[in-house]
């Protein structure tokens, strides 16, 4: 981890180009083993992979990723994209989506704290939620979190539900501005292809200008 840090402060200074931090926020609980994670994998992988082929977004992105199953996880940690490979997820127990979205919302507040350290301008942060299913921990706290952050226009959440036992209304909590999502089948790639596009809108912009992103690309994806 200490490697990881000293890299990541690195990264800052070599390269001063806005950032933008988006935190991926998964759901690996046991209901998610089989094919289900294996194309969230594979969108995940692909997400990667279209950021490096971007010219402007392969240095504004900064990706961490949150993993939620019995407890939650850092699995990736912020840094310069071409340091990091995508982990192998690995479906396990219930489905801690508090614990998950707290420890995300820890990780931007210091990310965002690393950039004003050093100088380094950013865009509003992102979180993306996937989950199956419901949490069995509180979120009432991550909840409060997320509506005041969003309220100061200094959160954007993406809410994704993944096949038919996902509960809206509980991602719903976690998402005051934007109602969440329920992904079509298991199209991952797709939807992580359309986040790219998004990314790659926002790292063209200035920070705090307004972008619209593409609300007819999430016909490829999802449904209401």
């Amino acid at each position: 981890m200490k490697e990881e840090f000293i890299l990541s402060q690195e990264d800052l200074v070599d390269n001063p180009t806005a950032r933008i931090p988006i935190c991926l926020v998964l759901d690996v609980s046991g209901s998610m083993d089989g094919e289900p994670l294996r194309e969230l994998q594979a969108g995940v992988q692909m997400f990667y992979e279209a950021i490096r082929e971007d010219e402007v977004a392969q240095y504004a992105a900064e990706i961490s990723i949150v993993t939620f199953g019995s407890e939650a996880k850092r699995t990736v940690d912020f840094m310069a994209i071409d340091r990091q490979d995508v982990p192998a997820l690995v479906a396990d127990g219930s489905t801690a989506m508090g614990q998950g979205v707290n420890l995300a919302l820890d990780l931007l507040e210091v990310r965002k704290a690393d950039y004003q350290r050093a100088g380094v301008d950013y865009y509003q942060p992102w979180m993306v939620v996937m989950t199956d299913g419901e949490p069995t921990d509180d979120i009432s706290q991550a909840s409060k979190r997320i509506h005041s952050l969003s309220a100061e226009k200094k959160l954007t959440v993406f809410p994704i539900a993944i096949g038919p036992g996902a509960n809206l209304d509980k991602l719903a909590m976690l998402s005051p501005g934007r109602p969440p999502l329920r992904l079509k089948g298991l199209n991952f790639k797709e939807f992580f292809m359309w986040l790219s596009r998004s990314v790659s809108r926002v790292s063209q912009s200035t920070p705090g200008e307004t972008v619209t992103l593409d609300l007819e690309g999430i016909a490829a994806w999802g449904q209401a």
